[in-house]
């Protein structure tokens, strides 16, 4: 990274803070530059969502080399999200910390670089991102991983469940190759709760032996027992058509 890219970052980073900034690095006719996006998401200050539109923009200077972010009043150490996403893009990822002390400017701190190798997020003990890592990503990757079945991704918004949208209706988990089921759960199957919400808003998996396996937002996914406040949010149990159980 050239020393002016260097600082067009930074230069960013500060102008945005407290709000996370995000780009691009493009290797333009003129050299590398650094294209500032924008971020689109509706918690900025926790993390960033860059426009297709911005991408494409960059896409149009030159080729895209890199994406860059902000981590504000955080270390510039690589979250369970950034890792997960960086693996999807492809790029490298530089990751710039940035922070304020009271009554002085913001400045920023250290710099992290990750690459695409192969990471994938634990089932338990990987850290909450929505949309990124929550409850479904974790149903996904456990149905892909221990039973080899592939359900679709959905876009959701924070707090979808306030908004009129119902990820788990069983109209779209049997649109999936579900099947509610009733009596005592077997290993992998998803059971889907009520927090707080007029519809199922919170899934787990089943691991058997009593056991649970799901992630609470601004928790680490974690295995619990089984019972009491979870069974009685409890709506229904379902089970994948092509699930096999011994």
């Amino acid at each position: 990274m050239q020393q002016s890219t260097l600082q067009a970052i930074q230069a960013h980073a500060v102008a945005d803070y407290p709000r996370e900034c995000c780009g691009l690095i493009v290797a333009t006719a003129g050299g590398e530059a650094y294209v500032a996006c924008r971020n689109v998401a509706t918690t900025p200050s926790e993390h960033f969502i860059l426009p297709a539109e911005d991408y494409a923009a960059a896409e149009d200077q030159g080729v895209v080399l890199a994406l860059v972010h902000s981590h504000p009043n955080a270390a510039a150490k690589p979250s369970d999200a950034d890792r997960v996403i960086c693996e999807q893009s492809g790029l490298t990822w530089h990751i710039v910390s940035v922070g304020q002390v009271t009554g002085e400017a913001p400045e920023c701190g250290d710099l992290q670089s990750i690459s695409p190798c192969g990471y994938v997020a634990p089932l338990v003990g990987r850290q909450f991102a929505h949309g990124i890592l929550d409850c479904y990503t974790l149903v996904r990757d456990f149905h892909a991983r221990e039973l080899g079945i592939h359900l679709n991704q959905y876009e959701r918004e924070d707090d979808w469940w306030e908004k009129g949208q119902d990820l788990y209706s069983l109209d779209r988990l049997r649109a999936e190759g579900f099947e509610q089921i009733e009596g005592e759960p077997r290993r992998g199957d998803m059971i889907l709760m009520q927090i707080r919400s007029t519809v199922p808003n919170h899934a787990g998996i089943h691991l058997g032996d009593g056991q649970m396996l799901h992630h609470l937002h601004g928790r680490l996914s974690e295995v619990v027992p089984y019972g009491g406040m979870w069974t009685e949010r409890t709506r229904y149990i379902v089970r994948h058509k092509e699930a096999r159980h011994g």
